[in-house]
């Protein structure tokens, strides 16, 4: 929605003749049994049997909500998080809920609050996060208006979280077909 989608209308201009078909969601797609040409995936990659092309690393935040810090408080350090609520972000890969990270001092520390809830997918960790629900991790891109509007608010910017990597996968294969290599090459500039 926020890298690809808009640049589609010249892509498609270019190659008329090509038809896409676009999924979004935070599980892991099994590229081969699933007949599916490439995925973008956030995170490091641990799939070795996939070509894996690096395309972005989107930058994180930790932001609340003003209602949210008036009631629980701004944390100055990442040890004033004691008394702090996550909104739980669920693994695909693990099923298990995210810790929240920080770097600090170039080593990453990670730690692990109680949840007021669990999600699996940004949208709904930035709208709970809006209802004062607790802190989340997130990239910039997706809160970037409202830290602007103050909706939101960046907690402990000088502890950001890890980078996210972006990576374009696709199966190994000598003859990597037309179509998807036009594809791929114009995502990878898309990216860039």
């Amino acid at each position: 929605r926020h890298f690809v989608l808009p640049g589609l209308p010249a892509f498609l201009t270019e190659y008329p003749d090509l038809q896409l078909h676009m999924g979004e969601g935070d599980r892991l797609v099994d590229l081969v049994r699933e007949g599916v040409d490439c995925v973008l995936r956030v995170g490091d990659l641990k799939d070795s049997a996939m070509v894996g092309r690096r395309v972005a690393v989107l930058e994180e935040v930790t932001c609340a909500s003003l209602d949210y810090l008036g009631r629980h408080g701004m944390p100055v350090s990442v040890d004033d998080l004691q008394s702090h609520y996550a909104i739980g972000f669920l693994s695909s890969a693990t099923g298990m809920t995210l810790p929240l990270e920080f770097l600090i001092n170039g080593a990453l520390r990670t730690i692990v609050l109680p949840s007021t809830l669990t999600v699996a997918s940004a949208a709904p960790s930035v709208a709970a996060a809006r209802l004062g629900l607790g802190l989340i991790p997130v990239p910039r891109y997706h809160v970037e208006r409202d830290l602007a509007s103050k909706t939101l608010v960046e907690v402990l910017p000088g502890y950001p979280p890890t980078p996210s990597p972006v990576s374009l996968l696709y199966p190994h294969s000598r003859q990597l077909s037309p179509r998807v290599r036009v594809f791929v090459d114009w995502l990878a500039k898309a990216f860039a």
